[in-house]
C-alpha cells in the first residue's frame, strides 16, 4: 500500500460490498464504499442489480450507526 491505494471486496449470496481508497487523490469519487444487490434466480425479494455508493465519511457514519444499533445490550 505504498502508493496510497486500497481496494477490498466482499461478496455474499445477496450483496457485493466494495471499498476503494486513494489517500493521495483529491478527486471526488476516489474514496468510496459501494453496496450492490446481486440478482438471485427464484428469489422473490431479488430485484436485479442496484448499487448504492457513498463517501468513506458517509460509510463511517453508517458504521457508527450500525455499531450502536446492533450492539448487544445487557438489558435485552
Amino acid at each position: 500500500m505504498s502508493n496510497g491505494n486500497y481496494f477490498n471486496e466482499k461478496n455474499t449470496s445477496r450483496f457485493a460490498f466494495g471499498v476503494y481508497r486513494n489517500t493521495t487523490a483529491k478527486k471526488a469519487g476516489s474514496n468510496m464504499l459501494t453496496i450492490s444487490t446481486r440478482a438471485v434466480d427464484d428469489q422473490q425479494y431479488s430485484v436485479g442489480t442496484t448499487t448504492i455508493s457513498m463517501s468513506i465519511r458517509e460509510a463511517q457514519a453508517l458504521q457508527s450507526f450500525l455499531n450502536e444499533s446492533l450492539a448487544v445490550s445487557s438489558d435485552s
